[in-house]
């Protein structure tokens, strides 16, 4: 499986941006889906996760803000980020896994190279 995120970009607090992850390589259908960020000095971080359209998870960074999507049929799976802070910026990284804990990176056998988000105040 190969990801590729985008939709990364500079906005200012408050405003919105829409990820995407796009697969090529095998169908997403069977996988676990997340995104995780890290920014600069700091641990990669847990933002969401669908395992299909009626169980999506979110870190609590994400809740209220976030949410997650897929379209199996594009093979492609959304984050719509909303009232971004300045603490949103990272590099966020999209991943697709077989396994059942999906907050954690070890999850996930396939990363996406990361697309930078950046939050001015």
């Amino acid at each position: 499986v190969q990801l590729q995120a985008s939709g990364g970009g500079l906005v200012q607090a408050g405003g919105s941006l829409r990820l995407s992850c796009a697969a090529s390589g095998r169908t997403l259908s069977t996988y676990v889906m997340g995104w995780f960020r890290q920014a600069p000095g700091k641990e990669r971080e847990f933002v969401a996760a669908i395992r299909s359209v009626l169980s999506p998870f979110y870190g609590d960074v994400a809740k209220g803000r976030f949410t997650i999507s897929r379209d199996n049929a594009r093979n492609t799976v959304y984050l719509q980020m909303n009232r971004l802070k300045p603490d949103d910026t990272a590099v966020y990284y999209c991943a697709a896994g077989l396994g059942d804990i999906v907050v954690v990176p070890t999850t996930y056998g396939y990363w996406g190279q990361g697309t930078l988000v950046t939050v001015s105040s």
